[in-house]
Protein backbone atom coordinates (compact mmCIF):
# COMPACT_ATOMS: atom_id res chain seq x y z
CA UNK A 1 0.00 0.00 0.00
CA UNK A 2 1.44 3.63 -0.49
CA UNK A 3 1.01 6.24 1.70
CA UNK A 4 -0.28 9.55 0.14
CA UNK A 5 0.95 12.71 1.06
CA UNK A 6 -2.06 14.75 2.12
CA UNK A 7 -2.90 18.42 0.66
CA UNK A 8 -5.13 20.03 3.07
CA UNK A 9 -6.99 21.89 0.20
CA UNK A 10 -8.48 18.31 -1.35
CA UNK A 11 -11.10 16.58 -0.64
CA UNK A 12 -10.23 13.05 0.32
CA UNK A 13 -12.70 10.28 -1.01
CA UNK A 14 -12.01 6.14 -0.23
CA UNK A 15 -14.23 3.09 -1.28
CA UNK A 16 -13.60 -0.33 0.44
CA UNK A 17 -15.12 -3.51 0.91
CA UNK A 18 -14.00 -5.01 4.16
CA UNK A 19 -15.05 -8.61 3.52
CA UNK A 20 -17.18 -9.42 6.76
CA UNK A 21 -16.67 -11.11 9.66
CA UNK A 22 -18.63 -14.48 8.19
CA UNK A 23 -15.25 -14.55 6.12
CA UNK A 24 -11.93 -16.01 7.44
CA UNK A 25 -9.09 -14.25 9.46
CA UNK A 26 -11.68 -11.12 10.26
CA UNK A 27 -9.97 -10.21 13.99
CA UNK A 28 -6.65 -9.66 12.45
CA UNK A 29 -8.08 -8.14 9.07
CA UNK A 30 -10.47 -5.55 10.41
CA UNK A 31 -7.46 -4.43 13.42
CA UNK A 32 -4.89 -4.10 9.90
CA UNK A 33 -8.02 -2.16 7.97
CA UNK A 34 -8.44 0.17 10.96
CA UNK A 35 -4.94 1.05 11.04
CA UNK A 36 -4.54 2.14 7.62
CA UNK A 37 -7.60 3.62 7.04
CA UNK A 38 -7.29 5.86 9.90
CA UNK A 39 -3.50 6.81 9.12
CA UNK A 40 -5.32 7.69 5.29
CA UNK A 41 -7.75 9.91 7.66
CA UNK A 42 -10.30 10.11 4.33
CA UNK A 43 -12.64 13.24 4.45
CA UNK A 44 -15.04 10.70 2.94
CA UNK A 45 -15.29 6.84 3.32
CA UNK A 46 -17.61 4.32 1.81
CA UNK A 47 -17.30 1.12 3.78
CA UNK A 48 -19.47 -2.04 2.54
CA UNK A 49 -19.36 -5.49 4.14
CA UNK A 50 -19.20 -4.02 7.51
CA UNK A 51 -20.31 -4.76 10.97
CA UNK A 52 -22.98 -2.02 11.44
CA UNK A 53 -22.40 -1.08 14.89
CA UNK A 54 -21.73 1.77 16.28
CA UNK A 55 -18.47 1.57 18.75
CA UNK A 56 -17.39 -1.05 15.85
CA UNK A 57 -17.12 2.02 13.35
CA UNK A 58 -15.75 4.15 15.74
CA UNK A 59 -12.70 2.13 16.92
CA UNK A 60 -12.20 1.37 12.71
CA UNK A 61 -11.99 4.72 11.72
CA UNK A 62 -11.45 6.84 14.93
CA UNK A 63 -13.32 9.67 15.79
CA UNK A 64 -14.52 12.53 14.16
CA UNK A 65 -16.94 10.89 11.77
CA UNK A 66 -20.51 11.53 11.02
CA UNK A 67 -21.71 7.96 10.03
CA UNK A 68 -24.64 6.89 7.71
CA UNK A 69 -25.16 3.21 7.51
CA UNK A 70 -28.01 2.26 4.46
CA UNK A 71 -30.98 1.33 6.14
CA UNK A 72 -30.95 -2.66 5.81
CA UNK A 73 -28.52 -5.29 6.79
CA UNK A 74 -27.85 -9.02 6.51
CA UNK A 75 -28.30 -12.05 8.86
CA UNK A 76 -24.99 -10.96 9.80
CA UNK A 77 -25.48 -7.22 11.11
CA UNK A 78 -23.35 -6.37 8.13
CA UNK A 79 -24.37 -3.55 5.30
CA UNK A 80 -22.40 -0.51 3.83
CA UNK A 81 -21.93 2.96 5.62
CA UNK A 82 -21.19 6.36 4.26
CA UNK A 83 -18.78 7.96 6.71
CA UNK A 84 -17.61 11.95 6.22
CA UNK A 85 -15.66 14.36 8.43
CA UNK A 86 -17.43 17.06 7.40
CA UNK A 87 -21.38 17.00 8.91
CA UNK A 88 -23.71 15.52 6.39
CA UNK A 89 -27.50 15.42 5.22
CA UNK A 90 -28.93 12.63 4.42
CA UNK A 91 -30.91 13.02 0.67
CA UNK A 92 -32.57 9.84 0.05
CA UNK A 93 -31.92 6.43 0.21
CA UNK A 94 -33.36 4.05 -3.40
CA UNK A 95 -33.85 0.59 -3.15
CA UNK A 96 -32.41 -0.96 -5.68
CA UNK A 97 -33.46 -4.24 -5.30
CA UNK A 98 -35.37 -3.75 -8.25
CA UNK A 99 -36.00 -7.52 -9.40
CA UNK A 100 -36.85 -10.88 -7.63
CA UNK A 101 -33.52 -12.16 -8.17
CA UNK A 102 -31.94 -8.63 -6.65
CA UNK A 103 -34.24 -9.00 -3.52
CA UNK A 104 -33.16 -12.84 -2.99
CA UNK A 105 -29.28 -12.29 -3.24
CA UNK A 106 -28.08 -8.91 -1.30
CA UNK A 107 -30.32 -7.58 1.13
CA UNK A 108 -28.32 -3.99 1.07
CA UNK A 109 -28.59 -3.53 -2.56
CA UNK A 110 -28.71 0.34 -2.28
CA UNK A 111 -28.00 4.66 -3.13
CA UNK A 112 -27.32 6.50 -0.52
CA UNK A 113 -27.15 10.42 -1.24
CA UNK A 114 -25.87 12.58 1.32
CA UNK A 115 -24.88 16.48 0.92
CA UNK A 116 -22.17 18.65 2.51
CA UNK A 117 -20.83 21.75 2.74
CA UNK A 118 -16.72 21.23 2.39
CA UNK A 119 -13.85 23.38 1.63
CA UNK A 120 -13.73 22.29 -1.86
CA UNK A 121 -17.66 23.89 -2.07
CA UNK A 122 -21.00 21.92 -1.64
CA UNK A 123 -21.10 17.75 -2.67
CA UNK A 124 -23.36 15.50 -3.08
CA UNK A 125 -21.87 11.94 -2.53
CA UNK A 126 -23.73 8.95 -3.47
CA UNK A 127 -22.50 5.53 -1.81
CA UNK A 128 -23.80 2.95 -5.05
CA UNK A 129 -24.17 -0.41 -4.73
CA UNK A 130 -25.61 -2.50 -6.90
CA UNK A 131 -26.38 -6.46 -7.58
CA UNK A 132 -23.32 -8.44 -7.53
CA UNK A 133 -23.52 -11.66 -8.90
CA UNK A 134 -21.83 -11.64 -12.77
CA UNK A 135 -24.58 -12.09 -14.65
CA UNK A 136 -26.87 -9.91 -13.19
CA UNK A 137 -25.41 -6.56 -15.29
CA UNK A 138 -29.46 -6.06 -16.48
CA UNK A 139 -29.55 -5.22 -12.88
CA UNK A 140 -26.92 -3.24 -12.70
CA UNK A 141 -27.53 -1.02 -15.70
CA UNK A 142 -30.87 -0.24 -13.83
CA UNK A 143 -29.47 0.28 -11.14
CA UNK A 144 -27.35 2.62 -12.04
CA UNK A 145 -29.93 4.55 -14.27
CA UNK A 146 -32.21 5.44 -11.06
CA UNK A 147 -29.06 6.57 -9.29
CA UNK A 148 -28.34 8.71 -11.93
CA UNK A 149 -31.62 10.26 -12.70
CA UNK A 150 -32.07 11.32 -8.62
CA UNK A 151 -28.24 12.48 -8.82
CA UNK A 152 -29.65 14.83 -11.84
CA UNK A 153 -32.51 16.22 -10.29
CA UNK A 154 -31.21 16.92 -7.46
CA UNK A 155 -28.76 18.69 -8.77
CA UNK A 156 -31.03 21.16 -10.84
CA UNK A 157 -33.12 21.67 -8.11
CA UNK A 158 -29.99 22.48 -6.47
CA UNK A 159 -29.04 24.76 -10.26
CA UNK A 160 -32.16 26.51 -9.70
CA UNK A 161 -31.96 27.65 -6.31
CA UNK A 162 -28.49 28.59 -6.24
CA UNK A 163 -27.42 29.40 -9.74
CA UNK A 164 -23.75 31.06 -8.14
CA UNK A 165 -23.30 28.21 -6.12
CA UNK A 166 -22.33 24.83 -8.53
CA UNK A 167 -22.76 21.58 -6.70
CA UNK A 168 -20.40 18.87 -7.04
CA UNK A 169 -21.10 15.25 -6.90
CA UNK A 170 -19.00 11.67 -6.39
CA UNK A 171 -20.02 8.42 -6.70
CA UNK A 172 -18.23 5.77 -4.66
CA UNK A 173 -18.48 2.09 -3.78
CA UNK A 174 -18.17 -1.48 -4.45
CA UNK A 175 -19.86 -1.25 -8.16
CA UNK A 176 -19.17 -5.02 -8.99
CA UNK A 177 -19.10 -4.15 -12.80
CA UNK A 178 -15.42 -3.73 -14.62
CA UNK A 179 -14.81 -0.71 -16.90
CA UNK A 180 -16.25 -2.12 -19.55
CA UNK A 181 -19.69 -2.91 -18.53
CA UNK A 182 -22.65 -1.51 -19.89
CA UNK A 183 -23.33 0.13 -16.76
CA UNK A 184 -19.80 1.85 -16.37
CA UNK A 185 -19.71 3.02 -19.78
CA UNK A 186 -23.34 4.34 -18.87
CA UNK A 187 -21.86 6.16 -15.41
CA UNK A 188 -18.97 7.27 -17.74
CA UNK A 189 -20.82 9.09 -20.63
CA UNK A 190 -19.79 6.23 -23.31
CA UNK A 191 -23.74 5.40 -23.66
CA UNK A 192 -27.11 6.66 -22.83
CA UNK A 193 -30.05 4.58 -21.12
CA UNK A 194 -33.84 5.53 -21.26
CA UNK A 195 -33.22 9.22 -22.82
CA UNK A 196 -30.65 10.03 -20.27
CA UNK A 197 -27.01 10.43 -20.34
CA UNK A 198 -24.63 11.53 -17.62
CA UNK A 199 -20.88 11.98 -17.59
CA UNK A 200 -18.25 10.78 -14.62
CA UNK A 201 -14.92 10.95 -14.45
CA UNK A 202 -13.57 7.87 -13.71
CA UNK A 203 -10.47 9.06 -10.92
CA UNK A 204 -8.31 5.85 -11.56
CA UNK A 205 -8.31 6.31 -15.33
CA UNK A 206 -7.43 9.86 -15.41
CA UNK A 207 -4.51 9.47 -12.85
CA UNK A 208 -3.24 5.67 -13.94
CA UNK A 209 -4.99 5.79 -17.92
CA UNK A 210 -2.41 2.90 -18.67
CA UNK A 211 -2.98 0.54 -15.46
CA UNK A 212 -5.43 -2.19 -14.92
CA UNK A 213 -5.83 -1.14 -11.60
CA UNK A 214 -7.49 -4.32 -10.81
CA UNK A 215 -9.13 -4.17 -7.03
CA UNK A 216 -10.26 -7.93 -6.73
CA UNK A 217 -7.35 -10.00 -7.88
CA UNK A 218 -5.95 -13.52 -8.16
CA UNK A 219 -2.80 -12.83 -6.68
CA UNK A 220 -4.76 -12.14 -2.97
CA UNK A 221 -5.42 -15.63 -1.78
CA UNK A 222 -8.95 -14.10 -0.07
CA UNK A 223 -10.24 -14.26 -3.78
CA UNK A 224 -8.09 -17.23 -5.07
CA UNK A 225 -9.26 -19.02 -2.03
CA UNK A 226 -12.56 -17.97 -1.93
CA UNK A 227 -16.54 -18.35 -3.88
CA UNK A 228 -14.96 -17.02 -6.74
CA UNK A 229 -11.89 -18.03 -7.22
CA UNK A 230 -12.50 -19.51 -11.09
CA UNK A 231 -13.22 -15.45 -11.92
CA UNK A 232 -10.79 -13.07 -13.62
CA UNK A 233 -8.68 -10.11 -11.74
CA UNK A 234 -10.73 -6.98 -12.10
CA UNK A 235 -11.29 -3.42 -11.09
CA UNK A 236 -14.83 -3.25 -9.50
CA UNK A 237 -14.20 -0.35 -7.45
CA UNK A 238 -14.55 3.09 -8.62
CA UNK A 239 -14.36 6.88 -7.36
CA UNK A 240 -16.58 9.27 -10.23
CA UNK A 241 -16.64 12.67 -10.29
CA UNK A 242 -19.49 14.05 -12.45
CA UNK A 243 -18.93 16.14 -15.33
CA UNK A 244 -20.55 19.21 -16.75
CA UNK A 245 -20.87 20.41 -19.87
CA UNK A 246 -16.96 21.26 -20.16
CA UNK A 247 -15.61 18.34 -17.69
CA UNK A 248 -15.29 17.05 -14.02
CA UNK A 249 -16.31 19.87 -11.64
CA UNK A 250 -13.50 18.89 -9.43
CA UNK A 251 -9.82 17.51 -10.54
CA UNK A 252 -8.48 14.41 -9.41
CA UNK A 253 -5.07 15.48 -7.66
CA UNK A 254 -4.14 11.95 -7.14
CA UNK A 255 -5.54 8.45 -7.04
CA UNK A 256 -4.68 5.17 -5.19
CA UNK A 257 -5.36 1.43 -4.53
CA UNK A 258 -5.06 0.67 -0.89
CA UNK A 259 -5.09 -1.78 1.65
CA UNK A 260 -3.96 -3.79 -1.68
CA UNK A 261 -1.10 -5.76 -0.02
CA UNK A 262 -0.81 -8.16 2.72
CA UNK A 263 1.16 -6.65 6.18
CA UNK A 264 2.92 -9.69 8.71
CA UNK A 265 0.91 -11.97 6.30
CA UNK A 266 -2.51 -10.31 6.57
CA UNK A 267 -4.43 -9.38 3.62
CA UNK A 268 -7.25 -6.45 4.85
CA UNK A 269 -9.70 -7.82 2.39
CA UNK A 270 -10.57 -9.73 -0.84
CA UNK A 271 -11.14 -6.12 -2.51
CA UNK A 272 -8.70 -3.64 -2.29
CA UNK A 273 -9.58 -0.02 -1.68
CA UNK A 274 -9.80 3.30 -4.04
CA UNK A 275 -9.14 6.69 -2.85
CA UNK A 276 -8.79 9.79 -4.71
CA UNK A 277 -7.63 13.36 -3.58
CA UNK A 278 -10.24 15.95 -5.07
CA UNK A 279 -9.65 19.81 -5.96
CA UNK A 280 -11.87 22.62 -6.85
CA UNK A 281 -10.35 23.47 -10.25
CA UNK A 282 -8.45 27.28 -10.35
CA UNK A 283 -11.06 28.17 -13.15
CA UNK A 284 -13.90 26.42 -13.30
CA UNK A 285 -14.45 24.26 -16.34
CA UNK A 286 -15.27 26.16 -19.85
CA UNK A 287 -13.17 29.37 -18.24
CA UNK A 288 -11.68 31.87 -20.61
CA UNK A 289 -9.96 34.39 -19.68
Amino acid sequence: MTDPARDPNTLRVLTFNLYGPANPDWDRRSRLAGKELRALNPDVVALQEVPVDARFLHDLLGGGYHVTPLSVRDEHGCGAVLATRHPHRALTELDQRITERSRETLPWCATLLVEMDTHVGTVVVAHHKPSWPFPFELERERQALRAARALEELLASHAAANPESPMHAVVLGDFDATPDAASMQFWRGRRSMDGLSVCYQDAWEYAHPDEPGFTFELGNPLVDEGEVATAVSRRIDHVLVRAGLHGPTLRVTQCERVLDRPVGGVWASDHYGVMADLERPRDPPGFRS
